[in-house]
């Protein structure tokens, strides 16, 4: 099984920073560093909503809110994932969560089969 956890979540007041890991670990099927990596957050009752993906080849897309404040990057000799948040505001406050993607490049949520089970980042 591969698990995929997330880390460095918590509360923080506006404008301020948050850094969040994502460690893979387990017996894989696959390889980290051919597969696209993405950070989700979800709000209670709200859907889940992409944030940032990594593609194999380090290409990168970010969601509209977070363009030039929060930065995706990966470790492949680590199997870890990243995302900086700066200039946090109170409407980023969700549970976010990492997932990794059968395809080495992605863009739909439908792609990411593989789920952490979160860490919530409050802003307040």
């Amino acid at each position: 099984d591969v698990q995929l956890v997330e880390s460095g979540g918590g509360s923080v007041q506006a404008g301020g920073s948050l850094s969040l890991s994502c460690a893979a670990s387990g017996s894989y099927g696959w390889t980290y560093n051919t597969v696209c990596m993405g950070w989700f957050r979800q709000v209670p009752g709200k859907e889940r909503e992409g944030v940032a993906v990594i593609d194999s080849d380090g290409s990168t897309k970010y969601a509209d809110d977070v363009k030039g404040r929060f930065t995706i990057s990966r470790d492949n000799a680590k199997n870890t994932l990243s995302l900086q948040m700066d200039n946090l505001r109170s409407d980023d406050t969700a549970m976010y969560f990492c997932a990794r993607s059968l395809f080495g490049h992605s863009r739909l949520e439908r792609d990411f089969r593989e789920w952490g089970k979160g860490t919530q980042v409050t802003v307040s």
